[in-house]
């Protein structure tokens, strides 16, 4: 056979969940086919399938892997790269897209979004662990994670957002435990709910956060002390006002190691999936950075 000398051009690792809702309209997948010359495309069919994948990909030398999915797919990728030298891209096909909108990377358009790829800016930033999880953008314990426990991908398929909003209002009358706080520095916190932000944004386009920054190598910590309606309405009041403060039921720091003890397993999200239960959750600051393709004037750029 003759050789022309001729070579393939190099292809992005693309790491696509068809099960994203975004999918439903085939949005996406008729963008990955217009532009599959630019792409090696991979298909989960499993959870823990997109992790592997870019464990494997980042074990290669790959120099940027892309994830093409919601929040679930990018936290699974973003643990099969950590520690690794290799980039992660975004393209933003889920139900909420926090961190890309985090990292200011368009989530309402793919060729905007593949156009901040190709553009190549690249940013480092903060991972934090939560019993050796991986997370990027935040984590919860208590309620948030038990409103994730209760959604069911079918509903989110039907539903959208609002499905995680009927799972809250029928939690609101549960009693959960009395969670204990502790910090590296000994100071110490009760409560019934935490959420821990590496971003600022929480739920979508949702300000929770409002001094937390993805480079400063802090946690930003909410502690709710009551649960219910006078949860609900804290969190309604601090999204009113641009983000969650010091309230007479809540309690806000920085930290960046921190732990949460409870009598009862209680549930754990981190990046809006579910991990489990556990009675004892360890939070800490990675050794690991991230590297990640976003625009110039993303909202993780240091101040």
């Amino acid at each position: 056979m003759e050789n022309t000398g001729m070579q393939c051009p190099h292809r992005y690792p693309l790491i696509f969940n068809p099960k994203a809702r975004s999918q439903k309209s085939g949005r996406v997948l008729r963008f990955l086919m217009e532009h599959a010359n630019r792409f090696a495309i991979y298909a989960t069919n499993h959870a823990g399938e997109a992790h592997d994948l870019a464990a494997r990909f980042a074990a290669r030398g790959e120099p940027v892997v892309i994830a093409a999915g919601g929040d679930g797919t990018l936290n699974e990728v973003v643990r099969g790269l950590a520690g690794s030298e290799t980039v992660l891209g975004i393209l933003p096909a889920g139900t909420m897209n926090v961190f890309a909108r985090e990292m200011s990377i368009p989530f309402d358009s793919l060729e905007s979004a593949f156009d901040v790829i190709e553009k190549r800016h690249i940013k480092e930033i903060d991972l934090f662990e939560a019993n050796g999880t991986p997370f990027v953008q935040m984590a919860g314990i208590g309620f948030d994670a038990h409103v994730i426990e209760e959604t069911t991908w079918e509903s989110k398929k039907m539903l959208g957002p609002m499905a995680y909003l009927l799972a809250g209002i029928r939690l609101l009358g549960n009693v959960p435990p009395v969670l204990e706080i502790e910090c590296a520095n000994g100071h110490r916190e009760q409560g019934v709910a935490v959420l821990a932000g590496n971003g600022s944004l929480y739920g979508g386009p949702f300000r929770f956060f409002r001094n937390a920054s993805n480079s400063d190598r802090m946690l930003d910590v909410l502690i709710y002390q009551e649960s219910g309606y006078r949860l609900v309405m804290d969190s309604l009041k601090g999204l009113a006002t641009g983000g969650i403060e010091m309230m007479d039921s809540t309690r806000c720091f920085q930290t960046e190691s921190f732990t949460v003890r409870s009598s009862e397993q209680v549930p754990l999200q981190v990046d809006g999936e579910l991990i489990g239960r556990s009675l004892d959750v360890q939070f800490r600051l990675s050794e690991h950075r991230l590297r990640v393709i976003a625009p110039a004037s993303s909202t993780s750029e240091r101040t």
